[in-house]
């Protein structure tokens, strides 16, 4: 039993607080269940773009990217793109003085549309396409970060000019953090191993190709990394390869990339990374290391991405039904695993944990499938009066796994046309939103100092219809 089932007058109170550090910067709760971000009020912004919906405080965001930036100076700052991209995304981050970290050459083509310098792109990808490649060439890409012995001689062939690359080395330094997330062990498919000396011999070739100018190192330990002392260790063994090659080809590489995966607190109580902690100690460190081996400090990029906009994103949702069945009340929405992606069933937790830990298994997007992630969920737009029960919440597609949230609180009263808002949702929601089950994807909306401009908009059946080429099959052979 609670205190607002004590004081049932409390609850409406209680209910105005909003769970601390979770939410965009600018969200302003209220007793009678408001709900703004940017100085909008999200039950209008709901009537005027529909839900389901994300609304993505600009502000919010380059609140981060400078903090980043004053928590690292002299650093270069390349936002991760993969995290959320459009063209008003690439602008802002373009705006804010960051480079950009590219993986396709579909996020080149978006950035480039916007004006986006590719001199201040760094492309990368363990699989470059053609027409990867293609994109990059004619934006004009920075760098591009080579990723296997294989890319070198077909990179080499194709390059237009002289390219500028970087060699993705794997430090063999486990970040601690969900296996599918851990991306600088030995043994996964991103990076060359300094341990099997792969790096070594793609240094060799980098070397012997005049088309390819050798500038630097690139690293990825994993993401949602909470422990600076991984990027620590990271950092010390790219300064020991650095070092490495300086004695094996009388060469200083002037840059090195740390990669990003600085983690978000996607619950009550987790831990984001500090970028002011991550500033004060980890270019030290470098320092520290490169005089030790007494080479030269190379400049530093990092790469966050979730770490920019996770937080600046809330998604908004309508219940659609309310359905008691024998032991559990399902609450419908309008959204689901398209938008709002189910969490796997060996990903949910079990229905004997802990109630606070199940309370969080909100989920948006593939992210709870591919590596349990966990959101809360909030009711808004009007007063929290009814006790709060158990619940689960369930999305619109023909799927039994379209489950969205296993035993959430939500109160008792919950009816069709209430809403819901799901913070801490603008990172990798819309890069891997679907068309399961044929449903158009829903529509981002820029908030800001009171005023809503749409970033994307829903994806509308003609949109789908669009890509539907070939209405007739060949006729059928007759034997």
């Amino acid at each position: 039993m609670t205190l607002a089932d004590l004081i049932p007058s409390l609850r409406t109170s209680l209910s105005c607080r909003l769970e601390p550090g979770l939410w965009p910067e600018t969200t302003r709760s209220s007793c009678d269940g408001g709900l703004t971000v940017g100085g909008v009020d999200l039950v209008e912004l709901a009537g005027r773009f529909g839900t389901p919906m994300i609304a993505l405080d600009a502000a919010d965001i380059r609140s981060r990217c400078r903090a980043y930036r004053d928590a690292l100076p002299g650093v270069e700052i390349a936002y991760a793109a993969k995290a959320f991209l459009c063209r008003s995304m690439a602008r802002l981050a373009d705006q804010e003085g960051l480079a950009l970290d590219v993986c396709s050459g579909g996020e080149v083509a978006v950035a480039a549309a916007a004006g986006f310098p590719g001199v201040r792109m760094v492309l990368h990808g363990n699989v470059k396409t053609t027409e990867d490649l293609k994109a990059a060439f004619d934006a004009h890409v920075g760098r591009i970060v080579i990723d296997s012995l294989d890319e070198i001689d077909v990179l080499a062939a194709v390059v237009p000019a002289r390219q500028r690359v970087l060699l993705r080395v794997v430090p063999g330094v486990d970040a601690n953090t969900h296996a599918g997330l851990t991306t600088g062990t030995e043994d996964q498919k991103f990076g060359l191993s300094i341990a099997t000396g792969d790096a070594a011999e793609a240094v060799r070739r980098v070397l012997a190709h005049p088309a390819l100018e050798l500038v630097g190192l690139h690293c990825h330990i994993g993401s949602q990394v909470r422990v600076v002392a991984r990027y620590v260790e990271a950092a010390e063994a790219m300064v020991a390869f650095l070092a490495a090659v300086t004695a094996e080809h009388g060469i200083e590489l002037p840059e090195l990339d740390l990669g990003g995966g600085h983690a978000v607190a996607y619950a009550a109580g987790e831990r984001s990374l500090d970028p002011a902690t991550f500033g004060r100690i980890v270019p030290a460190a470098v320092v520290r290391a490169c005089r030790e081996r007494g080479i030269a400090v190379p400049r530093l990029t990092v790469e966050p991405g979730r770490a920019l906009v996770a937080r600046a994103g809330v998604t908004v949702c309508r219940v659609a039904a309310v359905k008691h069945g024998l032991h559990t009340t399902f609450v419908a929405v309008d959204g689901g695993m398209s938008e709002l992606a189910s969490e796997s069933s060996a990903q949910r937790p079990a229905r004997s944990a802990d109630r606070a830990q199940r309370g969080r298994a909100m989920s948006d997007n593939a992210r709870p499938a591919l590596y349990g992630a966990r959101y809360p969920m909030r009711m808004f737009g009007r007063p929290l009066r009814a006790p709060s029960v158990t619940v689960t919440v369930v999305g619109r597609h023909c799927e039994s796994t379209d489950v969205l949230a296993e035993d959430v609180e939500l109160p008792a009263d919950i009816a069709a046309g209430d809403l819901l808002a799901v913070p801490c949702s603008g990172a990798y929601h819309v890069s891997l939103a679907s068309t399961c089950t044929q449903i158009g994807r829903a529509p981002v909306v820029a908030v800001a100092s009171g005023a809503a401009v749409p970033m994307l908009r829903r994806e509308t059946l003609e949109d789908l219809l669009r890509r539907d080429v070939s209405p007739c099959l060949p006729p059928a052979s007759h034997p």
